[in-house]
């Protein structure tokens, strides 16, 4: 079983007995190895992060009791804009971005986008949310991303505010590096990358006029998770959150 940091929690979740068939139950007995009357991290989704006590355990659940901390800070002001990419890249991108601390994933439609990835059961089953919350504990942290999946990238172009800096990774036209561009931590970061098959003609121009500079992360083409994590990374360390 894989090992977390931080098991998560629901704000309806923390009143009734957690199903022994639940994984966050196998986690707390059979990974961290926690007996009646121990403890262990817990976090509560979007709010704060604080111990949780195993107070009983039967064969068809545990009962747990929980102390919170104070609530935690704000997201990050780094929205992550990325043309809709096949299903399994899409699930890398929403556990990376997750623990790396954005506060918004818009998954876009675009010129070269396959139309038929926006239809796969990541999105219509609610499975995207998962992907969020495993980022989440990884970061031992409870904040998750607002993710929306189905808009076309000039509708979510429209919806930034004014002020955010506005750069987007391209391959092919780019001329300066991301890790030279100036950025004001008070203003926040809209960074975008295109879909698996890039940027179209007309996908630039949208960029371009809604206020978006085209920048590269170096001569190495990356795949779309690994472009990412590099470009996050990258916008973390302009806004001096590492």
């Amino acid at each position: 079983m894989e090992r977390v940091n931080l098991i998560l929690f629901e704000s309806d979740e923390i009143a009734v007995p957690l199903p022994r068939t639940d994984p966050r139950a196998g986690h707390v007995l059979n990974v961290l190895r926690r007996g009646v009357g121990e403890s262990f991290d817990v976090g509560l989704v979007d709010g704060p992060v604080g111990k949780g006590t195993v107070a009983s355990v039967t064969a068809e659940a545990i009962t747990l009791t929980f102390t919170w901390g104070p609530p935690p800070p704000p997201a990050d002001p780094i929205t992550l804009i990325a043309g809709l990419p096949r299903p399994q890249t899409a699930r890398d991108i929403l556990r990376d971005a997750t623990t790396l601390g954005v506060a918004a994933i818009h998954f876009v439609a675009t010129e070269r986008s396959d139309p038929n990835y926006a239809t796969a059961t990541l999105w219509t089953s609610g499975e995207w949310r998962r992907h969020c919350l495993s980022g989440a504990a990884q970061a031992f942290a409870t904040r998750i991303p607002a993710v929306v999946s189905d808009q076309p990238l000039a509708t979510t172009l429209a919806t930034l505010p004014a002020n955010v800096t506005r750069l987007a990774l391209d391959n092919y036209e780019a001329t300066a590096a991301l890790s030279t561009c100036h950025v004001l931590r008070d203003m926040g970061v809209a960074l975008a990358l295109g879909p698996e098959r890039g940027w179209g003609p007309a996908d630039r121009t949208a960029l371009r006029t809604a206020g978006f500079s085209l920048v590269h992360l170096g001569t190495r083409v990356l795949r779309s998770e690994t472009a990412v994590v590099a470009g996050l990374t990258l916008v973390r360390a302009r806004l001096g959150l590492i």
